[in-house]
């Protein structure tokens, strides 16, 4: 099969012809149709994340199975389904107390004697993020992947994979925000206008949405937000304190910059929480003061927006297919495999909401 390959960090991606192993105990293949390109990944392309090379990036997909191995009991041959880079193994301490995604999957992966599920010419080629999506096809754990409804469409379903379940699962899990409470999103992008949408079906009174770019802001009233804030204007977090009444009940930061998490926490009112979804720097420290502490303020992480997804990515197709979740708006483009550098090229550049490779164009 053809896949994009990672083999040094920095460099481009190279489209190569990959081998695929046949599915074990509990493991699905899937036939991609599409996949989401994620700022997630470019962290680990540019290497500001490390990865064990080569590998085959992509996480935010959607597909169709091809064939189950034994004991797979969740999805069978023809079903239309969403991938998840959030692997539950079911058993462990995180999966038993309701906090899935908390799961380290080690269940999910082969073992270190097994042949890897994916290699070139005998060789290992790392799985990333247990699905390695910019690939024709996937080998995954079948508590990687949940069974949608066939008539959603496969390029918009792919993007409830991440973006969707991280800024939904933010609003609905992490936060459960109820009507009428008060929510900022500090970055527009993918997982932001999303978390904006989510908290317009949530009944949130006020949807203040902080972006640079005046396009994002613009998307950002279109998904949702009641009001926009230029993220890197002096006063910024003033502004969004007197238009919310003294400042938010939430606020939610989806780009991975300090800047972007001290506004969020200098827009909380008393007691407020900010959650940090956006993947920082790794020595990057984000905190408190002490006057915030007294002040009942919350600094919380949320790992792919705390999802539950075999529960959470049905709804939110079911949220779509009632025109009540905005998917369409998101894709700015669908791409062949082969212009996967150029669609994170366009990312990088920021003027761009989702880039999607659809397969079989």
């Amino acid at each position: 099969m053809k896949a994009a390959v990672l083999r040094e960090p920095g460099k481009p991606l190279t489209v190569e012809e990959v081998q695929i192993d046949k599915p074990k105990a509990h493991e699905v293949l899937i036939r991609t149709a599409a996949c989401g390109l994620c700022h997630s990944d470019l962290h680990f392309i540019n290497g500001s994340y490390p990865h064990p090379l080569p590998a085959i990036p992509g996480h935010e997909a959607a597909g169709i199975v091809e064939a189950v191995g034994d004991e797979v009991t969740s999805v069978k041959v023809g079903d239309a389904v969403v991938s998840c880079l959030s692997a539950f193994c079911g058993n462990c301490e995180f999966c038993v107390s309701g906090r899935m995604s908390l799961c380290l999957g080690a269940a999910t992966r082969r073992g270190v004697d097994d042949a890897p599920r994916i290699s070139q010419d005998g060789e290992i080629v790392n799985q990333m993020l247990n699905l390695s999506a910019f690939a024709e096809q996937m080998l995954i754990h079948e508590n990687a992947c949940v069974t949608i409804d066939p008539e959603m469409p496969l390029d918009r379903a792919a993007l409830i994979g991440c973006a969707v379940t991280t800024g939904a699962g933010t609003i609905f899990n992490a936060c459960n925000v109820t009507p009428g409470e008060t929510v900022a999103v500090v970055g527009c992008g993918g997982v932001g206008l999303a978390t904006i949408n989510a908290a317009k079906i949530a009944g949130a009174g006020r949807i203040i949405a902080a972006d640079p770019l005046p396009e994002k802001r613009k998307m950002a009233m279109e998904m949702g937000a009641t009001d926009t804030v230029d993220a890197t204007a002096d006063g910024a977090a003033g502004e969004i304190v007197e238009m919310s009444g003294g400042g938010v009940d939430y606020a939610v930061e989806a780009v991975g910059r300090p800047q972007s998490a001290q506004l969020s926490v200098d827009v909380l009112k008393r007691g407020g929480t900010a959650t940090i979804l956006g993947m920082m720097p790794l020595a990057e420290k984000v905190g408190l003061s002490a006057m915030d502490l007294l002040s009942g303020k919350k600094l919380q992480g949320a790992i792919m927006g705390g999802n539950r997804f075999p529960v959470d990515i049905p709804r939110l197709v079911d949220f779509y297919m009632k025109d009540m979740l905005k998917l369409d708006e998101l894709i700015s483009e669908r791409i062949p495999l082969e212009q996967v550098n150029e669609g994170f090229a366009a990312m990088e550049k920021g003027d761009t909401a989702r880039s999607v490779i659809v397969f079989d164009q």
